[in-house]
């Protein structure tokens, strides 16, 4: 097919960009180019902000973007920037914040207007192209704005100015002065957390409601540190109702990225890997904390959906599937939320036969008058069920006069018949960029899920992923990029990038005991801590390796959002590099980082959840297991496993090979291990608890009652 137009975003490698290649409108990617056009001109600068699976991104470039109208306006009085918010967290970060600070409100397609020189003067988020009731219409506001500039320059100047002025002042409120943390802290996040938890659906608040699992680990921590069982309920009950709703696939696996109702039944079906990387760790976790085999299979679904849509063939995981696909395949440009997922009555019955579609029917609540909310969207989603589990197995044993284990049998082959019908459907457009912090996430839990579900194959897909992060995303001075797609990897790497791929290379190493990757968890911690401590201020991560480019004004990130923030992950790397290769110093700066975001923790401790777990882990007491093989590995797998079928959240793990070069290459890392040497010509385990180590043993059932004490 023939594009009317093509702009300079052609040349791009970001999906999203490219979406918008196009468009009518002169877009630019970020660059100096553009600014400069910006000064030469005098033109202000139009910066939009968005991601290629975003749904309401796709509606404002069908009705704004694609529009010659909007684009004849935008060209003529405006720098048009298009910009890619996965591929550049710092610009987005920042002009996020900007815009909930002019209107109190954002997300994205996020709408931001600049001066030449990067200062934010008005923004928003989706606009529609025609005025509405109390909305201007997009082609209003780029027509009022543009008059202003013309006409009142000084007072949009003067709201940029003061935006910048109202950062530095929060700033100063926010990390004003040092407040001492300590357990109050946890208490209160704690009570926070309880005060807003929905008690009959689990998660926190109304509608929409999203997935926090940062949140549920902190809780998880909180009921292991005080014994608190309704910290324990409200992590188990929120998981079992997210994996019986329409948030999680029931058919494919994975969640979806929200809910639009509170009680996790109709999701925004767009699905994203730091979902199923953070939402498959807390369900180990629960499962090592419960022994409730739901949230191990959850997990392992989750796994396999990640294995099976969003892995490349060279070991790097996808970002991402967008909400929209076609209905009908005849005609793929016409594309509605949601169409990849949904399942009519008939299709079900037609499928399945009477009786099993009858069994699965029930299971999953499915009518032939379909379901409600974003299906009444159009007529093509009339009598489209979303699937949400609504009965147990043995109630639906019971209906059916069948034994559970039948019943359970019937489900699981069912599904895979509607996975293979479902998957010649028009698939999801895939987001097929790879980036170093999002795939630091899912490294790391397929690492732990290796270790608790008993599962090589997990560990082997987070060291090929690992293998094509360190072959791929690092540059010649080995420091590591953020983005990979088409055989380019570009764009430096930020803060997450480093702290989220340590903690994954860390995982991997608790999984795997290869001495190499705790090595370049090392290599990259230093790394980190030479380009992004803030030594000018008052100490913490910056967003941004200072010798790259910044914002108008450094980032520095504590807040605890959809993903943990990068100075909570740094922390918590510090931390444990620290009890595995006795280097106080990391400790230190660890402690430096509680400091510097001291006040604005203790203000709303639940948003640190991250930040608090890190905090609980410096907190201790220590408890540092050493393993020290010796021959038969029997005993061996037996401590490992022992180990990792429980919730030991303060410990660090460490193993001392037999002999050969890779005792050489542990003991180079950690060279405390030498006087911890298999003894008796037997496995060995020593145990360090509050900085004073138990008498070596040399059996899993010994070393498990030793752990009791730190469970």
């Amino acid at each position: 097919m023939n594009e009317p137009f093509t702009n300079r975003l052609i040349h791009e490698k970001s999906p999203y960009l490219l979406q918008h290649a196009h468009n009518p409108v002169d877009w630019y990617p970020w660059s100096d180019e553009a600014f400069q056009k910006a000064r030469n001109e005098d033109k202000p600068v139009f910066l939009s902000s968005g991601y290629s699976t975003c749904h309401w991104c796709h509606v404002m470039e069908r009705e704004s973007f694609s529009d010659p109208e909007v684009a004849r306006i935008l060209n003529g009085h405006f720098v048009p920037i298009k910009v890619d918010r996965e591929e550049r967290p710092d610009i987005d970060n920042f002009y996020l914040k900007a815009v909930m600070a002019i209107t109190g409100s954002g997300g994205w397609p996020l709408t931001t207007f600049l001066t030449p020189d990067k200062k934010p003067f008005w923004g928003g988020t989706y606009y529609p192209p025609e005025d509405r009731p109390g909305t201007p219409g997009f082609k209003t506001l780029l027509l009022t704005i543009a008059h202003e500039w013309e006409n009142q320059r000084i007072r949009l100047l003067t709201s940029a100015e003061s935006v910048i002025h109202a950062f530095i002042e929060q700033q100063k409120v926010e990390r004003g002065k040092v407040v001492p943390l300590d357990r109050k802290e946890f208490v209160k996040a704690y009570h926070n957390l309880s005060s807003h938890f929905d008690e009959r659906f689990g998660g926190f608040g109304g509608a929409p409601k999203f997935p926090r699992p940062h949140l549920l680990s902190f809780l998880l921590r909180y009921w292991k540190r005080t014994g608190e069982e309704r910290a324990l309920w409200m992590v188990e009950h929120t998981l079992l109702q997210m994996a019986r709703g329409g948030i999680y696939d029931h058919i494919g696996g994975g969640f979806h990225r929200y809910a639009t109702d509170a009680q996790w039944r109709i999701p925004h079906f767009e699905k994203m890997l730091y979902d199923q990387a953070l939402a498959s760790k807390i369900c180990l976790e629960a499962y090592q904390s419960t022994g409730r085999r739901e949230h191990a299979q959850t997990a392992r679904e989750i796994f396999e959906y990640v294995l099976r849509s969003l892995t490349d063939p060279e070991g790097g995981f996808y970002s991402g599937q967008d909400a929209d696909s076609a209905p009908d395949p005849r005609h793929p440009e016409d594309k509605k939320e949601g169409a990849f997922y949904l399942f009519n009555h008939d299709e079900i019955m037609a499928a399945l036969g009477r009786e099993r579609g009858e069994i699965v029917s029930s299971y999953f609540g499915l009518s032939p008058q379909g379901g409600d909310g974003p299906l009444q969207q159009g007529e093509e989603f009339m009598g489209k069920n979303i699937l949400c589990i609504s009965r147990s197995l043995p109630d639906i044993a019971h209906l059916f006069n069948r034994s559970t284990g039948e019943i359970e049998a019937i489900i699981r082959e069912s599904k895979d018949m509607l996975l293979k019908i479902r998957s010649k459907r028009p698939k999801p457009h895939l987001d097929d960029k790879i980036l170093t912090d999002w795939n630091g996430l899912m490294i790391s839990a397929l690492s732990l899920g290796s270790r608790v579900l008993g599962e090589p194959r997990y560990q082997e897909r987070a060291e090929k992923a690992a293998r094509f992060i360190l072959h791929n995303l690092m540059d010649r001075g080995g420091r590591l990029l953020h983005r990979y797609r088409d055989q380019e990897a570009a764009i430096s790497g930020m803060l997450s990038d480093y702290a989220f791929f340590i903690q994954g290379l860390l995982d991997l190493y608790e999984a795997s005991f290869n001495p190499a990757y705790l090595k370049q968890a090392r290599f990259l911690a230093g790394q980190m801590l030479d380009l992004f401590w803030d030594e000018k201020a008052e100490g913490g991560f910056l967003f941004t390796a200072r010798d790259r480019e910044q914002m108008p004004l450094p980032l520095k990130e504590a807040y605890d959002g959809a993903i943990p923030s990068g100075n909570s992950l740094a922390a918590l790397d510090l931390i444990r590099l620290s009890r595995l290769t006795m280097d106080r110093a990391l400790e230190e700066k660890a402690a430096a980082v509680f400091k510097t975001f001291s006040q604005e923790i203790s203000q709303a401790p639940d948003s640190y959840c991250q930040m608090l777990m890190a905090f609980d882990f410096a907190q201790g007491p220590p408890l540092e297991i050493v393993l020290a093989a010796h021959g038969d590995n029997r005993e061996l797998a037996a401590m490992v496993n022992l180990v990792f079928q429980k919730f030991i959240p303060n410990r660090t793990i460490a193993f001392r090979p037999p002999s050969g070069r890779e005792l050489e290459e542990t003991l180079d890392i950690m060279p405390h291990l030498q006087n911890q040497p298999p003894l008796e010509g037997k496995t060995t385990a020593y145990v360090c608890e509050k900085y004073t180590c138990k008498p070596p043993v040399h059996s899993a059932a010994e070393l498990g009652e030793m752990l009791k004490g730190g469970e």
